[in-house]
């Protein structure tokens, strides 16, 4: 049997990968396109759940990290479909930025920030990318799987400001099967998705920075207590889906009214229901009432 490996793509292993200096420099470098040896430093910024409120027991797992030139740096990885991702990145990206400058420093102050979304869903419809290239030499391929987007002036596509930058991947559009020339972003969004040792062989063998990615994986899947906090992330994701399945199949309405009592009932915050079902929180404490 195959020693048990835990997948990258749960937001706990992919963190505990990235704690890793050389894995992290070898994704990064292959996301924003720079010469690994360009990168002389990264700093992870946080290494827990960044939990809305103390007894959140789900909270958002994302990696922040901060590089030599302090251009600061938000990866986030979300398995199930959330048609409003780009909005709910754009906000917690105007957040970052914002809370760069404090009260009495100016505007100079202000680094470039990033951010890198990990989508196990189709984001963008097909054809979309398409329809907004007029000439067929610029059509872009429907199951391209990496989109990366800059603010631009809409004729001359001249940058308004190079301060924010947002990178996206989808993880159902990889193509199936590798071919001879393959990107770096290809070999580590198929390494994130992937779940069988084999599949993690072949493409350690493929790049140095996911062979050292590669080994970190294989020490944390041995890692007795961290096995514990990995079985514990994925079941709040897989209870979490589990509850936005039902709601679907019960209709829009009364199926978020069914998901915010159920997890009333799991005992998770006022705070984290009103994020995952946009019902107020007065609406929420006056359920939690009821519920009693």
């Amino acid at each position: 049997m195959s020693k048990f490996l835990m997948k990258p793509k749960i937001d706990f292993a992919f963190k505990e990968i990235m704690e890793d200096k050389k894995a992290r420099t070898g994704f990064l470098s292959a996301i924003l396109k720079l010469n690994p040896d360009d990168i002389r430093e990264t700093t992870i910024l946080n290494t827990n759940l960044r939990k809305i409120h103390k007894e959140d027991k789900q909270g958002i797992l994302d990696v922040r990290i901060l590089m030599n030139d302090d251009t600061e740096i938000d990866i986030e990885i979300q398995l199930a479909e959330l048609k409003v991702w780009a909005d709910r990145s754009l906000f917690y990206m105007s957040k970052m930025y914002a809370d760069q400058i404090q009260a009495g420093q100016n505007y100079t102050k202000f680094k470039k920030c990033v951010s890198i979304s990990i989508l196990n869903f189709n984001l963008f419809p097909d054809n979309l990318k398409n329809t907004q290239n007029t000439s067929n030499k610029n059509k872009i391929p429907d199951d391209e799987f990496y989109s990366c987007f800059h603010i631009r002036e809409d004729n001359h596509h001249f940058l308004y400001t190079d301060k924010m930058e947002f990178h996206v991947i989808e993880l159902p559009k990889l193509p199936k099967e590798l071919k001879e020339n393959n990107t770096d972003v290809l070999l580590w969004a198929k390494f994130i998705n992937a779940e069988r040792e084999e599949e993690f062989q072949m493409l350690a063998s493929k790049n140095t920075y996911i062979d050292s990615a590669y080994e970190r994986l294989q020490v944390i899947s041995q890692d007795k207590q961290k096995q514990l906090e990995y079985e514990a992330r994925q079941k709040a994701i897989l209870d979490y889906n589990q509850m936005v399945l039902e709601a679907t199949e019960k209709g829009f309405e009364q199926g978020i009214e069914s998901v915010a009592k159920k997890l009333i009932i799991a005992n998770y915050p006022t705070s984290t229901i009103v994020e995952l079902t946009d019902i107020p929180a007065n609406v929420i404490e006056e359920m939690k009432k009821n519920l009693q």
